[in-house]
């Protein structure tokens, strides 16, 4: 199987964006981070907001409450996936939508937050496809009080 073929190359591309959301939902931020070892994870306006997997669990420690059972109780739904490959094959530029739904026992469940996902991914032979990069562009805002220790805001 060539890992550069269109059909591979996003299969494993969605292979490493899935396997985001398992790792957030599951509260393994170190696993998040291991995810961005070579990439950078952006805020909307282009703002890095951490890089290398230090930085990028970092992001995540500070931002997500956890309850109980180690995790955020949420699910992560990855959706829209558009990819388009660079001339080479080597990189894609991926667009894609999330919702972020969360229920707790006083919280029933909803959605709670949705938005964008821009994503640079990166072939080489040593370590096969990686994220470069990750925008998230929030849209729409729920309930984020029992989710995020800060208040978010879309512009």
């Amino acid at each position: 199987m060539d890992p550069l073929s269109p059909a591979q190359a996003r299969m494993a591309i969605e292979r490493l964006m899935f396997t985001y959301a398992e790792r957030i939902d599951a509260g393994d931020f170190a696993g998040v981070g291991e995810l961005f070892a070579r990439g950078r994870i952006l805020g909307p306006n282009g703002e890095v907001q951490g890089e290398g997997a230090a930085a990028v669990k970092a992001i995540y420690d500070r931002s997500t409450k956890l309850y109980e059972d180690g995790t955020p109780m949420t699910q992560h739904v990855n959706t829209n996936v558009q990819l388009a490959f660079s001339e080479d094959g080597r990189s894609a530029d991926v667009r894609s939508r999330f919702t972020v739904v969360q229920a707790l026992p006083d919280f029933p469940m909803q959605a709670i937050i949705t938005g964008y996902y821009e994503d640079r991914f990166v072939w080489d032979e040593s370590a096969g496809w990686y994220w470069a990069e990750r925008r998230m562009k929030p849209k729409l805002l729920g309930d984020l009080s029992r989710h995020l220790k800060y208040e978010l805001r879309v512009s």
